[in-house]
């Protein structure tokens, strides 16, 4: 009997000093990559350069310029470009057009006066490095954009009617003296907005708005999730949209802004899940400051 009282207060002793000692860190597994592409390149986390823009290593066939010497024009329903590079901006008058693994070194408009046309674009730059265009990279409606690399403008994607989808890219903005770079900005929008898996890096410009500037009264059905952004003077700025308006799931990188966070719609907007963080110098996060709040009107 005595011994196995002293087992016990033995095996009683050693509970309490375990529950006393502070549990050991295990470390996490990392997460898998969330974008994969065919060429090898990948990013765990949100887009960078590495895994989005035109895949490395491929020949281009460069085309030349069919309008005016300074633009190459689209007018064929349903044409693709696969692999081509394109000195000047790409303008798509015609419905239906693929762009992709390609290089486009100005910006990418659909408009023909009152008209627009369709078109998608993935796996491809727009801009080059070392300039700074004032026209948006990408517009003006009804497009899909894909592990797009956008630099070398001040304004990244502009929203000015239906149906625009805009996933897994990486936007590096730049401005010039009077700009008001944004990195998506809607005008005149339309129905449908969905900007998803996102980065967007406005510190490096001077003459800003914010990353996520959707404060279009003509805008209905504007989704914004599992962006990661930084810069701006109020970084994310979502409201006046009709139907739905739902931001879910993004993160700031803290301390980034010039004014404050958030400038938003809270008391009709679906606002969960989003996070002040800090990252590194490849945009992995390092570490959840906390919870990122709705701020503005109510």
């Amino acid at each position: 009997m005595r011994g196995r009282l002293l087992v016990t207060a033995s095996a009683l002793a050693l509970v309490a000093a375990c529950q006393a000692a502070p549990a050991r860190p295990t470390a996490a597994p990392p997460p898998a990559p969330k974008i994969v592409r065919a060429d090898g390149s990948s990013c765990p986390d949100h887009p960078t350069p590495a895994c989005t823009g035109a895949p490395r290593g491929r020949q281009l066939t460069s085309l030349k310029l069919n309008t005016e010497n300074v633009a190459y024009r689209v007018r064929e329903r349903g044409a693709v470009l696969d692999g081509v590079h394109i000195a000047g901006p790409l303008i798509v008058n015609a419905d239906d057009v693929t762009i992709r693994n390609s290089v486009i070194d100005g910006h990418i408009t659909n408009a023909d006066g009152d008209r627009s046309f369709s078109f998608s674009i993935e796996d491809s730059t727009v801009g080059a490095a070392g300039t700074c265009g004032p026209l948006p990279a990408i517009g003006h409606d009804k497009y899909t954009a894909t592990r797009v690399l956008v630099q070398g403008h001040s304004d990244g994607f502009r929203v000015s009617g239906d149906d625009v989808r805009i996933r897994d890219s990486f936007v590096k903005l730049c401005s010039n003296p009077g700009d008001h770079s944004d990195g998506i900005q809607a005008y005149n929008g339309g129905t449908g907005l969905l900007f998803q898996h996102n980065t967007v890096d406005q510190r490096a410009a001077e003459h800003i708005t914010a990353p996520i500037f959707l404060v279009d009264e003509k805008s209905r059905d504007v989704v914004v999730t599992d962006n990661l952004v930084m810069g701006g003077t109020f970084s994310i700025q979502v409201r006046n949209a009709g139907g739905e308006q739902v931001v879910r799931g993004n993160k700031l990188v803290d301390k980034s802004w010039v004014y404050g966070p958030v400038d938003s719609e809270c008391g009709r907007t679906d606002w969960a899940g989003n996070e002040l963080v800090t990252i590194d110098a490849d945009y992995r996060v390092t570490s959840i400051v906390g919870p990122l709040p709705c701020e503005g009107a109510s």
